[in-house]
């Protein structure tokens, strides 16, 4: 019998892979990785290591959830050590927990090596920390992909009223019903909001506006992007560290976001 590690390659830069994870990736036979996992990172594993691409984009999916798990399960019985990589931390948005049920149930033995999550990284790589005694003491990491059949105006109701920060995954096709949504259920339409494309990496952006300006403010910015809501995105303007790409115009930042 082999053995699973989920393993989660943290947000962009791969320096900031965690030791553990790096000792997955090297002593890995097989390797399935996802979409948002850096392609730098792969090259840490073995000449012998295997790769088999599980992403999934926003469109399409390259192998059902199901065929992921049972690849799984199969290379693990046939004594490979197998390490799921994912981007961010793989308990977080990750489908992590699916994966792991499924080993467990298949009595396979796995390990869960936490990543870096963007929700935390690119707010950071921004200069905008997501708590802050004078700001913010509660923070929600929150999919702006819900479950089909979900109440939605419960869901974004619940979130206008409770944490103080709200990091937003997958969040920029669905930002103008989100800013509505939080705005008609009582979220001051002033609040500071920052979308962070690309964080961590050579090719981050950053803008900032409020509940009300950001969609213009957005210009071209897609996916991958963070979108954190909330009175710590204030600090970006003492505290930004990070040298990002310029927005010089928006044939550049076109550019930048379709490579």
């Amino acid at each position: 019998m082999g053995k699973v590690f989920l393993v989660g390659d943290g947000p962009g830069d791969p320096k900031l892979l965690t030791i553990k994870g790096l000792k997955a990736i090297k002593e890995a036979d097989v390797i399935l990785y996802d979409r948002l996992v850096n392609k730098d990172i792969l090259s840490c594993a073995s000449t012998s290591t295997k790769f088999f691409y599980c992403g999934k984009d926003p469109n399409s999916h390259s192998l059902p959830q199901e065929a992921t798990n049972k690849m799984m399960v199969t290379l693990a019985r046939k004594g490979h050590t197998v390490t799921r990589l994912k981007g961010g931390d793989p308990f977080v948005f990750g489908r992590g927990g699916e994966e792991a049920e499924v080993l467990a149930s298949n009595k396979i033995p796995f390990e869960i090596v936490p990543g870096i999550t963007s929700g935390i990284a690119a707010p950071a790589y921004a200069g905008i920390p997501v708590t802050y005694r004078d700001y913010s003491s509660s923070v929600a990491f929150v999919t702006a992909v819900n479950k089909p059949g979900m109440d939605k105006d419960r869901y974004w109701e619940h979130l206008a009223n409770g944490p103080e920060t709200l990091c937003v995954y997958m969040g920029v096709k669905p930002l103008p019903e989100i800013c509505e949504l939080l705005m008609h259920h009582g979220r001051s339409e002033v609040i500071p909001v920052a979308l962070v494309h690309m964080g961590t990496s050579q090719q981050q952006i950053t803008v900032v506006g409020t509940l009300n300006s950001i969609l213009d403010k957005k210009h071209h910015i897609k996916n991958p992007a963070m979108i954190v809501i909330g009175e710590v995105v204030k600090l970006r303007e003492n505290i930004n560290w990070f040298t990002e790409q310029t927005i010089e115009s928006e044939v550049t930042l076109t550019q930048i976001t379709s490579t």
